[in-house]
């Protein structure tokens, strides 16, 4: 089978297992951040495969995170250190978006960064969103591959950006 090339910066490209979940992250670091993380790096990329496609570990514990479990990690990790932030991908193929639970996992897992948190769902298409529209948490961002240059904002006081954990 192929595996889904991933290209992470001129130096640096890896391959991820076969498949649309693949490649929606892929869609996500060579389509997304370059939109709406311009400079960002690339901290994770999970894979379904071997669930760590990608890992800079030394990256993230110099923000502050340090994880026993790759488990609950969101499919992709970006910082976008121009303007201080960890934005927290999850990738929606076959499994949910970030809802209110995976919102409140991923608040107590990314609890000590010291980056602000941004916490995006990525979809293929419009019909696959359409299907989990209701689920999406408040306060999160929705960016879907078939119209890459467009992102959906979730109510709150910032679009793209971090908020205050109360």
């Amino acid at each position: 089978m192929n595996l889904v090339p991933v290209r992470i910066s001129d130096e640096i490209s890896i391959h991820l297992s076969p498949g649309k979940h693949s490649r929606l992250i892929r869609a996500i670091i060579e389509e997304f951040a370059p939109r709406f993380a311009p400079d960002s790096v690339l901290i994770y990329a999970g894979d379904t495969g071997d669930k760590t496609g990608y890992f800079d570990h030394m990256r993230l514990a110099a923000l502050g995170v340090t994880v026993d479990s790759h488990g609950k990690m969101p499919d992709v990790i970006l910082h976008y250190a121009d303007r201080g932030w960890l934005l927290l991908v999850e990738s929606v193929t076959s499994h949910g978006p970030v809802d209110p639970k995976r919102h409140e996992e991923l608040i107590q897992l990314f609890a000590s960064s010291t980056a602000g948190l941004v916490y995006v769902t990525a979809f293929p298409t419009r019909a696959v969103l359409a299907r989990y529209i209701a689920e999406i948490a408040w306060e999160t961002e929705v960016w879907v591959a078939d119209a890459p240059t467009h992102l959906i904002h979730f109510n709150g006081t910032r679009f793209l950006g971090p908020y205050a954990v109360e």
